[in-house]
């Protein structure tokens, strides 16, 4: 693992209005994520693990504080630029895979490839590529209702890959499946860090963060510890 910085949350306040009350997700976050690191947030429903994320990915703005992506600060992007970031540099992973159901599983992983303008015969190839690296080459022309939980995270993970991003972030990934699955699913995410994916997992699984170097836990919008994960912290 590096000692280079990948994401570095400063001092993140996250507040939301709700009618006239005020409440505060994140009171004041800062820790780094290094390059090529697998990190765990953990934290019960309510902790800020989720905001936390959407703030790490881009897809929100802290209401005060800063999130660094490769040493610069997000606020320096134009909307343009914010959106390749996210298309290009960050993988989202979600529990509920969010695949879109009127499309086969070669045609969802395709979707973050036409963002990019890319053509369809290499939107193809790339996004084959990426599904063979999950494990479903011989799923290709199958509806998300087609296939099993399981094979919809895979999708769902092959879709975050296919533009080769750095950073893939994922939101309680095993919590839709049974443990079995749930553990093959991890297993791939070990191999993906392994090749240089830095990874960041949001989960309230133990089991899920002990695949982690570190494990950040939160609690009321706090930082409440920082410990080693199953994986130890590899310098």
């Amino acid at each position: 693992m590096s000692t280079q910085t990948a994401i570095e949350v400063r001092d993140v306040v996250r507040v939301y209005k709700l009618g006239r009350v005020e409440v505060a997700a994140l009171k004041g976050v800062s820790f780094k994520v290094h390059k090529g690191e697998m990190l765990a947030i953990m934290g019960s429903s309510g902790s800020g693990k989720s905001t936390l994320m959407h703030i790490m990915g881009c897809l929100d703005e802290p209401t005060s504080g800063s999130i660094a992506i490769d040493g610069r600060d997000v606020k320096q992007f134009s909307d343009s630029a914010l959106a390749e970031l996210r298309n290009t540099k960050i993988g989202f992973v979600f529990q509920s895979f969010n695949l879109l159901p009127r499309l086969n599983i070669l045609q969802n992983v395709e979707v973050p490839l036409q963002y990019r303008g890319v053509s369809r015969k290499a939107r193809r190839k790339l996004a084959e590529e990426a599904l063979a690296a999950v494990g479903l080459s011989g799923r290709l022309k199958h509806l998300p209702s087609e296939i099993s939980g399981g094979e919809r995270q895979r999708v769902a993970i092959a879709r975050a890959l296919v533009n080769n991003p750095t950073i893939i972030l994922a939101d309680e990934p095993t919590g839709n499946l049974d443990s079995k699955t749930g553990t093959a699913i991890m297993d791939l995410f070990k191999d993906l860090n392994k090749k240089g994916h830095t990874i960041i997992l949001v989960t309230h699984s133990r089991e899920v963060a002990e695949y982690a170097q570190r494990i950040i836990h939160l609690k009321d919008g706090l930082i409440e510890r920082v410990e080693e994960g199953g994986l130890g912290v590899v310098n």
